[in-house]
C-alpha cells in the first residue's frame, strides 16, 4: 500500500512563470527590458594584505539616487566584501554570511578563513540562479595570508590577485593591467586602487561621486570612507543675480479677491426620550 504525500514546497524563488514567459515572448509580447545597473568595485592584493575600492554613486536607471551609498560591506574582523548590482540584494546578502560567519565563530572558537566565506557567498547565489543580483568582490586575510575572490550573481568565482566588477569594470582593469605587480607596497596599493576606480568614475556614467578604499591586513583593517572625491564640484565663475529692474515690466494687472466667510453649522442634537 503507497501513501501519496504532497509535495513538500522547497525554500527560494519559484521558476514555474519561466515557461509561461516564454510562451508569451513567441506570441509577441514585449518582455520587460534589463536595466542597466552603475557602479565601479575593485580589488587587489599586494605585498601585505588586500585593498578593496568602490565608487560611491547608486543609480535608478538614469537618476542619481544616493551620491554617498556605501559599497563595501562588512563580513567578519578580518575580511570586507565590494557589492555591485542591486543594492539591496547585495547589502541583505552581505549581512546575512556576516551574521553566518560569526555564528561559525562562536561554534569553533575560530576566525573564521576567507575560503569560507566564498563558499557560503556563492552556494546562496547558486540557489538563485542569477535572481539575486549581487556580484560581489571578497577580500580578506587568515591564517594562509591574503585572499580575493570575485564572486558572480549566478554563483561562480575566481580566485585572482586583482579584478573589477561593474560598469565601469573596463576602464578600471585597465589601469591594473598596466600596473600592478605582486611585490606592491601599502602606499602604491592605495594609490592603485585609487586610480583604478577614478577612472572607472570618469569614463563610465553609472559611477561617480567619492572613491572608498578598505586596507586589510593581519590583524587589523583600514576602512576609508571618503578617501578621495573624485568629482569635485566647480566654482561658479559668474554671479547669476541680476539687480531688481533689469527686466522691464510689459503690463500689470491687479485683481480685486472678494473675501467669503464660511460659518460651520453643527448638526442639531436629537434627544431620545
Amino acid at each position: 500500500m503507497s501513501v501519496l504525500c504532497p509535495e513538500i514546497p522547497t525554500p527560494g524563488f519559484s521558476f514555474e512563470n519561466c515557461k509561461r514567459n516564454a510562451v508569451l515572448e513567441t506570441k509577441g509580447f514585449a518582455l520587460p527590458k534589463a536595466v542597466k545597473t552603475g557602479t565601479t568595485i575593485v580589488g587587489i592584493t599586494y605585498k601585505d594584505g588586500v585593498i578593496l575600492g568602490a565608487d560611491t554613486r547608486a543609480t535608478e536607471d538614469t537618476t542619481v539616487a544616493d551620491k554617498n551609498s556605501e559599497k563595501i560591506h562588512y563580513l567578519a574582523p578580518n575580511m570586507y566584501c565590494c557589492g555591485a548590482g542591486t543594492a539591496a540584494d547585495t547589502e541583505m546578502t552581505t549581512q546575512m554570511i556576516s551574521s553566518q560567519l560569526e555564528l561559525h565563530k562562536l561554534y569553533t572558537n575560530r576566525v573564521a578563513r576567507v575560503c569560507t566565506a566564498n563558499q557560503l557567498l556563492k552556494q546562496y547565489l547558486f540557489r538563485y540562479q542569477g535572481y539575486v543580483g549581487a556580484a560581489l568582490i571578497l577580500g580578506g586575510v587568515d591564517v594562509e595570508g591574503p585572499h580575493l575572490y570575485m564572486i558572480y550573481p549566478h554563483g561562480s568565482s575566481d580566485k585572482l590577485p586583482y579584478g573589477t566588477m561593474g560598469s565601469g569594470s573596463l576602464a578600471a582593469i585597465a589601469v591594473f593591467e598596466s600596473r600592478w605587480r605582486p611585490d606592491l607596497e601599502e602606499q602604491e596599493g592605495v594609490q592603485l586602487v585609487r586610480d583604478a576606480i577614478a577612472a572607472g568614475i570618469f569614463n563610465d556614467l553609472g559611477s561617480g561621486s567619492n572613491i572608498d578604499l578598505c586596507v586589510i591586513r593581519k590583524g587589523s583593517v583600514d576602512y576609508k570612507r571618503t578617501f578621495d572625491e573624485a568629482n569635485k564640484k566647480g566654482v561658479k565663475q559668474a554671479s547669476y543675480r541680476y539687480p531688481r529692474g533689469a527686466t522691464s515690466v510689459l503690463s500689470t494687472r491687479v485683481v480685486d479677491i472678494e473675501e467669503v466667510a464660511v460659518q460651520r453649522i453643527e448638526p442639531e442634537r436629537m434627544e431620545i426620550a
